[in-house]
């Protein structure tokens, strides 16, 4: 299937909400989709929105959950806490399509899920997590935070990287609430979702 779309111009909801799911799916396996990096927004402790590019891992249609990875030590962290608002940006640029989702995030670090995601990441992926001091910490030059052993060169087995699991996190992301845009010259088309308390989604057109 390519960029361009379910749908050309969308007259029906239904269709809307599948365009929506399928390239959500899409984008957490295919590293070249469009909507592969979303923007994520949260809010610090002083109430500014807080913006940054992830990387979408997978997504669950059935309970509209989005997982990223982070490091448990970065400031977005703190900021989600036990569950905190988040709203995540993604745009295909080709079918001219804006997903702007809204829901609750928590930070998973000793799960199950989390022992799985770690164990399916790539060495070179995992190398990220090894970085000593943490995300955000001030330096007076360039650095990448990484260990001089390993910087430079790709991790040669399980134990070179096995501390960064300490560091690990998933960010997970449940939507409530999806609100759709299709540019068009012809006319824009607008929608928005809220997902009801019984796990039904509810949509609504609106005027873009």
């Amino acid at each position: 299937m390519t960029s361009q779309s379910l749908l050309d111009l969308p007259d029906d909801l239904d269709a809307v909400l599948a365009d929506v799911w399928q390239r959500l799916g899409r984008a957490a396996k295919d590293r070249r989709a469009p909507m592969h990096t979303p923007v994520v927004a949260t809010i610090t402790g002083d109430g500014v929105p807080s913006q940054r590019v992830m990387v979408l891992r997978a997504f669950d249609g059935a309970s509209a959950t989005l997982r990223f990875h982070t490091d448990s030590r970065a400031a977005k962290v703190d900021q989600i806490g036990d569950g905190s608002p988040v709203s995540i940006l993604g745009y295909d640029p080709a079918a001219k399509r804006q997903f702007r989702l809204s829901g609750v995030a928590r930070i998973e670090t000793d799960t199950a899920a989390a022992d799985q995601a770690w164990g399916e990441a790539t060495l070179f992926a995992r190398r990220c997590y090894l970085a000593d001091p943490a995300p955000g910490t001030v330096s007076d030059v360039p650095v990448s935070g990484l260990p001089a052993e390993i910087e430079g060169r790709k991790p040669e087995d399980d134990d070179e990287v096995a501390p960064g699991r300490a560091n690990f996190a998933l960010l997970m992301a449940q939507i409530d609430t999806i609100e759709f845009l299709h540019l068009a010259h012809t006319g824009h088309r607008r929608a928005l979702f809220h997902r009801a308390p019984d796990g039904q989604w509810r949509g609504e057109w609106l005027v873009p």
